[in-house]
């Protein structure tokens, strides 16, 4: 594994540089409840294309077809 070094000292492994994936949303939820009680409705609706990291999905098989589940905070953007 490659490492590149900041000038301030960190280090960087080749781990941290895989490009993010992009997908397009299938299904979203209702939304979720914030620390406060309050209702948040999601962002992404379904047909979306959307940017996100490689590593946080979890994989999901459903009639031999496989479905990234993933909470909308882990998603970079919307394109």
């Amino acid at each position: 594994m490659k490492e590149n070094k900041t000038k301030g000292g960190v280090i960087l492994s080749n781990v941290s540089q895989k490009k993010p994936e992009q997908g397009i949303v299938a299904a979203v939820g209702p939304g979720r409840m914030d620390r406060h009680g309050n209702f948040i409705k999601p962002q992404v609706k379904k047909g979306d294309t959307v940017m996100f990291s490689p590593y946080i999905p979890k994989v999901l098989t459903i009639n031999g077809k496989e479905y990234l589940i993933m909470e909308e905070e882990d998603i970079y953007c919307i394109l």
